[in-house]
């Protein structure tokens, strides 16, 4: 359940895409076999995390008081 406050939404939004990414990637590493698989780890689960990793860093910022 998602939070009403603006910055704790945001944290747990990228929690959120964080553990799919990293989900995807265990998965690849699990189940894929051959260059799909690869394609699909680095691809999929590098975007994932990466989206993740910015949208905590741009709600952290975005939370700085001014």
């Amino acid at each position: 359940m998602l939070s009403t406050n603006t910055m704790e939404r945001r944290l747990q939004l990228s929690g959120i895409i964080l553990m799919l990414g990293l989900i995807v990637q265990a998965l690849c590493l699990i189940l894929g076999r051959g260059a799909m698989g690869f394609m699909i780890f680095a691809c999929l689960g590098g975007l994932l995390v990466m989206v993740g990793i910015i949208v905590f860093l741009v709600s952290l910022v975005a939370a700085l008081p001014s």
